[in-house]
């Protein structure tokens, strides 16, 4: 397949593609746990929502990976000192940990007098991208090259020792350490999560480090590798017997965690591939979501789970709670809208607001 050469912009508007279908996937997701009524929770279009809203997070990481990436790769090419390409990166960690924490603030405040007040020190995703990034930082003195076989070792061995790390007593370990490293359904523990940014960064390396006129035949690579890994991990899977002791598939599971990996890496090629051979000059709701993920996000969820809708909380039908998520998507759109475009709200359906030359939003 042969196409004219791209402008970096549109060669890394794809990631914000990807991070823009993540931003819907995750409203649907949330807005079908907090209204959906009670009864109608074993039933298909609920169970298919969860599910499928579990992908999200992984994309979420692996895509802060990339740009974590990018971010040591520019210091590289910068030349800078050791000491200065680490803390670059700790600042990019100080800066998720510091939106986190107001983040969990606000909540508070907005929820208060009913809200806990430990829900401030909550591990929620993230929390978790902050200590991933910081636990991550020393790979910033290391090549990209190298970085690239680095993190592939490291987020093989966090992915793998997931079950074993889940057997260890924590009794004695303080609940706010047992959050932020130990896998568990309520927290985005360093435990499996920290994988996926491992990951992303490898893929972020990969990107730097591919010729311009190889980038569609490394997609295509990707997608078939990104198969290949959900195929084979699924079929791992479903054997019944198991390299480790105790396994649980939904908390802890190496296979769970290959097998979306093997999605978003499908669906990196995919994003890549439609932003640059049929999209490159349209406006698109997912690029538009994912220049602004983190105010969707952050609006999202006191328009979800705060108290504005509260009579509507586990009330609704499905087609209701379909209409509210339609609506909030409207929403969120319009939001973005006007954080990217506000000198122009004119230009809504021009050409896409792609962030300044060779940078990908988060860069």
């Amino acid at each position: 397949m042969h196409n004219k050469p791209q402008s970096n912009s549109g060669r890394l508007a794809f990631i914000d593609w990807v991070r823009g279908l993540a931003a819907v996937i995750m409203l649907q997701g949330h807005t079908f746990n907090s209204f959906t009524r009670t009864d109608l929770r074993d039933k298909g279009p609920y169970m298919l929502s969860q599910f499928v809203g579990g992908l999200p997070p992984a994309m979420f990481l692996f895509l802060t990976g990339i740009t974590f990436a990018f971010l040591m790769d520019s210091q590289d090419k910068q030349n800078v000192s050791a000491g200065k390409k680490i803390w670059a990166a700790v600042k990019r960690s100080r800066y998720l940990f510091v939106i986190a924490f107001l983040f969990r603030i606000q909540l508070y405040v907005f929820g208060y007098p009913t809200s806990p007040f430990n829900e401030i020190a909550r591990v929620d995703i993230l929390n978790c991208m902050g200590l991933a990034m910081l636990v991550f930082a020393p790979m910033a003195v290391f090549t990209t090259r190298e970085r690239i076989r680095l993190c592939t070792v490291l987020g093989v061995l966090i992915a793998g020792l997931a079950p074993v790390v889940t057997m260890i007593n924590t009794a004695s370990i303080p609940w706010l350490v047992r959050a932020y490293v130990f896998p568990d359904l309520n927290y985005f523990g360093f435990f499996p999560w920290a994988s996926f940014l491992a990951f992303g960064m490898v893929v972020g390396g990969i990107l730097r480090v591919v010729k311009h006129e190889d980038m569609q035949r490394t997609m295509l690579w990707m997608m078939a590798i990104g198969m290949a890994l959900a195929a084979f991990a699924h079929h791992l899977s479903s054997l019944p017997y198991s390299i480790y002791p105790k396994v649980d598939f939904w908390l802890d599971s190496p296979g769970l965690i290959t097998i979306k990996l093997g999605f978003v890496l499908c669906l990196l090629a995919l994003a890549y591939l439609w932003v640059n051979l049929a999209s490159a000059q349209r406006w698109s709701l997912f690029r538009q979501l994912g220049t602004t993920s983190l105010l969707v996000y952050w609006v999202h969820i006191e328009l979800v789970y705060g108290r504005w809708f509260g009579l509507w909380k586990e009330s609704l039908s499905v087609a209701q709670v379909a209409v509210y998520t339609v609506l909030l998507i409207a929403l969120m759109t319009l939001l973005s809208v006007l954080r990217t475009r506000y000198k122009s709200v004119r230009s809504f359906f021009g050409a896409p607001a792609v962030p300044e030359a060779s940078r990908a939003s988060g860069d």
